[in-house]
Order: structure tokens, then C-alpha cells, then sequence
């Protein structure tokens, strides 16, 4: 089976596993984060960053432009996110608003961004498969991410638990349709470019603003600091000595 179907069928499985350990390991949840914010970074200075490098000296680009994509691809994910009030970490300052649209609202939103998730893949495997690999290695801790998420906002704005489900399930479904839509449509090693940098820049601030913020809003320790770096460092193992 191609790498790209497997991996697709894996990020589901991770989003929905994510919105279990939600409703049934929430005090372990903090720990979790801290582990994917780890892995997400790690991807994004290992191997994204350097592979942006090389694209750009390839194609004859100044590095300097192209970084551009990867600053814009923060602040765009940045904007859209207090667009919709997504924010976790400044949830007590809405929390007497809380309504059902506003979870389903921001239930949508990892639903696009899981879609996003699964182009990348698709994208990254286009390069080669080892950049496919990375990346989908990225997507898979930050689709468990965003499972948990995708239920604890839900059900935190006062949504039922089968509508949680539901959701649930399209985010899951959402980066397997990207994956293949990403994969199966030729695209210019230029494009690419800019989307590896747009992405890159994503993968960024979800790490560093809203999941590490996440893990540590409630149970901030050495234990959950210690889960941030052995992300990062088994990480760049895997990259480094068998993805590499």
C-alpha cells in the first residue's frame, strides 16, 4: 500500500484516539501535550526548515523571500484562530458567553486545519518520502492534539456528546481526504515551496502558542517540561538516524 494511504489511515485513527484519551484520561492530558509540542517542533527546525532551505537554493531563490511563506503561514493561523475565539488559554475570559455554536465554530476550524494536515502529507510525499515521512510524523501527534481538543471544546460550549462525536469523526476524516487530494494532484516544485513554508509557519504556532500553552495552563511541572523535551530529542532520532 502506498506510504501516503498508510499514513492518511494513521492520522485518522490518532484524532480519534485524541478524542478518547479526552473524555476518558483528562488528567493525563496536560502530558500529552507537552510530548506533541516536542515532536511538532522538533519536525519544524529538523527537518522542515533545512528541507525549505535546500528547495529554495535548488529552484535559485533567496532564502530571506522565502522565509516570507513561513512568517505569513504564522501570522495567517494566528489571525484566523483569534478570528474565532479558539484560543484555550484565555477561555475563562468567555466562558460566561458559551453557547453551542461557539464550540461547533471552533470544532470546524481543527476540522479545516486537520484538511491542511493531510495536503501536507500528501505534498511532502511529492518531494520524497522521507520529507513525506516528517511531516506526516508531525500531523500525527498534532491530529491527537487536535482530537482532544475537538472534543474538549465541544463539550465545554455545551454540545451534546453525539454531536462532539460526529465532529469528532470529520475532524478525523478531514486530514485523510487532504492527504489524498494533496498527493494525487501534480504540483510545481515552486509551489511547494511556498506551501512547505506556510506550513511550516502553522506547525510553529500551534506548537509554541497553543499547545504547549495548553499543556501547562492547568498542570504546568518538570514532568510535563521533561515530556516536551523527550519529544524533541525521539524526534529528531527517527528523523535523523532512520527517517534520514
Amino acid at each position: 500500500m502506498n506510504p501516503v494511504f498508510i499514513f492518511a489511515i494513521l492520522t485518522f485513527f490518532a484524532t480519534l484516539i485524541g478524542g478518547y484519551a479526552a473524555l476518558r484520561l483528562k488528567e493525563k492530558a496536560h502530558l500529552l501535550f507537552g510530548f506533541t509540542a516536542g515532536v511538532i517542533l522538533s519536525v519544524v527546525f529538523f527537518d522542515l526548515f533545512p528541507e525549505i532551505t535546500s528547495l529554495s537554493n535548488k529552484l535559485g531563490y533567496d532564502l530571506h523571500h522565502t522565509l516570507i511563506f513561513l512568517v505569513a503561514g504564522f501570522l495567517v493561523f494566528h489571525i484566523a484562530e483569534k478570528a474565532i475565539v479558539m484560543n484555550h488559554a484565555h477561555e475563562n475570559e468567555y466562558g460566561e458567553h458559551k453557547h453551542p455554536v461557539v464550540g461547533m465554530g471552533a470544532a470546524a476550524a481543527l476540522i479545516g486545519h486537520s484538511f491542511l494536515d493531510g495536503i501536507g502529507i500528501g505534498i511532502g510525499f511529492q518531494l520524497s518520502p522521507a520529507i513525506g515521512t516528517a511531516i506526516a510524523i508531525a500531523v500525527l501527534s498534532h491530529d491527537f492534539a487536535d482530537g482532544i481538543n475537538t472534543v474538549t471544546l465541544m463539550l465545554a460550549h455545551e454540545n451534546s456528546k453525539k454531536k462532539t462525536l460526529w465532529f469528532l469523526f470529520f475532524d478525523a476524516l478531514a486530514p485523510v481526504i487532504g492527504a489524498i487530494v494533496g498527493f494525487f494532484f501534480a504540483l510545481p516544485e515552486s509551489f511547494s515551496l511556498a506551501y512547505l513554508g506556510i506550513f511550516a509557519g502553522f506547525l510553529l504556532y500551534i506548537g509554541a502558542s497553543h499547545i504547549l500553552p495548553e499543556a501547562h495552563s492547568k498542570h504546568s511541572s518538570w514532568t510535563t517540561v521533561f515530556m516536551t523535551v523527550l519529544g524533541t530529542l525521539l524526534t529528531y532520532i527517527v528523523l535523523s538516524f532512520i527517517v534520514g
